[in-house]
């Protein structure tokens, strides 16, 4: 396939793999073993050099999962990816990567409430300090940042708020710092090109629209390879000074003789190795299956989703209406520059009834499945505050876009009809 191939519905069919060179199977197959034969001594000890690459053990790599990195890699116009778990997984390791005790990164505080879970409380118990700052305003980053932040961290269509992040503008206040933009682009798979505006790094979780069948967990870390961290050695020595836990590795020259890829090889080589957050091989069979028909199923999505939010902002029982296609100001400007082909299959919105109307709402459902879920291609809902973000105190929900009234659709590729009647006959039984 020739490199200058850009289009997704392309690259997610052919990138990373052709054929089996022993079989000749179009199909991916599942490597399913645990370990790989070394061809001599001389070839072990240069796969545990670094002087070569190739399969050690399953839970550092794997040819199934290979495939599934090469394919984002290319979907993302990255350098390298790296498969783990979960989503949850990425989104740790991402920070774990660069960030140890006593460091600190700054956040968005328009997160799903997961993620927000893990920074405010489990990386600071593990030394890392999180300071959460307001998106509206990019400026709020670098007045956060001092000499030991080693990252900004962002979600591309926050869930559940659903106001664009404004990639470009936070990733330059961070690239004249030596801090790299983490993006999470879970929502928004095909519809931003997160490293085209600045970020370093995207995480995603393949559990959601990605895999897009609800059968299998995983998350993915990509490395753009555009971040020049051997230029801030002092902002970012995690990359630059000898790792005592891959003897001695300082990773930026240690990656030198195959490319930009220092952080994710880092990743793979301490992290995933040492915690074990390793993505099955099976896991990842389904999650490539989905990967083929993601940019079909992102415009059902997005179009289904726009035609929900159309009917929602009519109905008498809904005082307000979250969807990135129907916004106005600095939110709407931000959506239709960061997103293309669509504004995301999420829709939130606001019942006059409060919590109580909320879950007589979901209670009343036919057709959407109440499940702590998106990105299926089934049609999903919840009410967050009693759900996925119940751990967070009310001034916290309120941060993250949940009230006590809100609730979270995630449009499947059913035909709209029977969405927008079961989304009918619910709300008028939640009156």
């Amino acid at each position: 396939m020739s490199k200058k191939t850009q289009n997704p519905e392309t690259l997610l069919l052919h990138a990373g793999h052709r054929a089996d060179p022993t079989t000749g199977s179009v199909a991916v197959p599942i490597y399913q073993t645990t370990s790989y034969q070394f061809k001599s001594t001389e070839h072990a000890a240069n796969l545990f050099s670094l002087s070569e690459l190739g399969n050690i053990y399953t839970r550092i790599m794997n040819p199934t999962c290979d495939v599934l990195e090469q394919r984002i890699t290319a979907l993302e116009g990255g350098a390298a990816a790296l498969a783990v778990s979960s989503g949850q997984a990425a989104s740790a390791i991402s920070i774990q990567n660069i960030a140890k005790v006593g460091d600190n990164i700054v956040s968005s505080t328009d997160l799903y409430g997961g993620t927000w879970n893990l920074f405010n409380n489990t990386l600071k118990d593990q030394g890392i300090e999180v300071r959460f700052v307001d998106p509206s305003d990019p400026a709020n980053f670098k007045r956060a940042t001092d000499t030991k932040t080693r990252a900004y961290y962002a979600e591309t269509l926050p869930n559940p708020k659903l106001n664009v992040f404004p990639i470009s503008e936070v990733a330059k206040i961070g690239r004249e710092l030596g801090i790299p933009l983490i993006m999470d682009n879970t929502a928004a798979p095909i519809l931003c090109r997160p490293f085209e505006h600045g970020a370093a790094v995207i995480v995603y979780s393949t559990t959601k629209y990605i895999g897009g069948h609800g059968t299998s967990i995983g998350g993915l870390l990509v490395d753009g390879g555009n971040f020049p961290w051997q230029d801030y050695a002092e902002r970012q020595p995690a990359l630059n000074q000898p790792d005592p836990s891959y003897h001695g590795a300082i990773w930026v020259k240690a990656v030198e003789p195959i490319g930009p890829v220092a952080y994710i090889i880092k990743a793979r080589t301490t992290l995933l190795r040492d915690l074990g957050s390793a993505f099955s091989p099976f896991n990842a069979f389904q999650v490539i299956q989905g990967l083929e028909t993601l940019p079909l199923r992102m415009r059902e999505h997005c179009s289904n989703a726009q035609k929900v939010a159309d009917f929602l902002s009519k109905h008498a029982s809904v005082i307000n209406v979250i969807y990135p296609g129907i916004q106005h100001g600095a939110h709407k400007t931000n959506a239709d520059q960061y997103l293309s082909g669509g504004y995301g299959g999420l829709v939130g919105f606001e019942l006059d009834g409060g919590k109580a109307s909320g879950q007589k709402f979901i209670d009343a459902l036919e057709l959407f499945y109440h499940v702590a879920n998106i990105g299926d291609t089934r049609s999903l809902a919840i009410h967050p505050a009693s759900t996925t973000h119940s751990q967070l105190s009310p001034d916290e929900q309120l941060s993250t876009g949940v009230s006590e009234g809100y609730v979270r659709l995630s449009i499947g590729i059913e035909h709209i009809d029977d969405i927008i009647a079961d989304l009918d006959q619910a709300l008028n039984k939640s009156v």
